[in-house]
């Protein structure tokens, strides 16, 4: 017996590794553009209209979880002129858009999706951790990039987020 309780406390000693899905998101209180204007992302509800790379297309799904670990910090215009607007601060695994010069020197293509970690420099967008940081995911009907702060970040479909949830079953 005692065997056992050994072998079941060494077991709830390793580290959970959060879920890929549970990586990436948009921080509390970061501006998403919508066509009622510019809103926190906390306001952001399902049937809501959001301007995307692709035009105006329609929230199916959001939620939301809380999320420590790594992060990245980007600070104001680090990445263009109001691309943040504001210091923002995004999980480390977040994709963004990047289409200039930056694109092409860095992936050789006009324009790429990358993890947000993947642009840090040390001094403009900083490694950091989030204690606990509130994110909201948003769901359309195939994947679509928003604006959230000046910056293009990718979001995912409702129907990748159900064969998440099946896989993981």
């Amino acid at each position: 017996m005692s065997g056992t309780t050994a072998h079941q406390t060494n077991v709830t000693k390793f580290p959970v590794t959060p879920r890929w899905e549970d990586t990436q998101g948009i921080a509390g209180g970061t501006i998403i553009l919508t066509l009622d204007g510019a809103l926190p992302v906390e306001f952001i509800e399902p049937g809501d209209r959001i301007i995307t790379r692709e035009g105006m297309r329609i929230v199916r799904e959001v939620t939301v979880h809380r999320y420590s670990g790594e992060a990245i910090e980007i600070r104001a215009g680090a990445l263009g002129q109001d691309r943040p607007e504001q210091d923002l601060v995004l999980p480390s695994q977040t994709p963004v858009l990047i289409r200039d010069w930056r694109a092409e020197a860095l992936f050789g293509q006009a324009e790429t999706l990358v993890p947000v970690e993947r642009l840090a420099d040390g001094d403009y967008i900083v490694a950091t951790t989030a204690l606990s940081m509130r994110l909201y995911r948003l769901r359309f009907d195939t994947p679509q990039v928003i604006y959230a702060e000046g910056l293009e970040i990718a979001c995912g479909a409702v129907a990748e987020a159900r064969e998440l949830r099946l896989a993981a079953e």
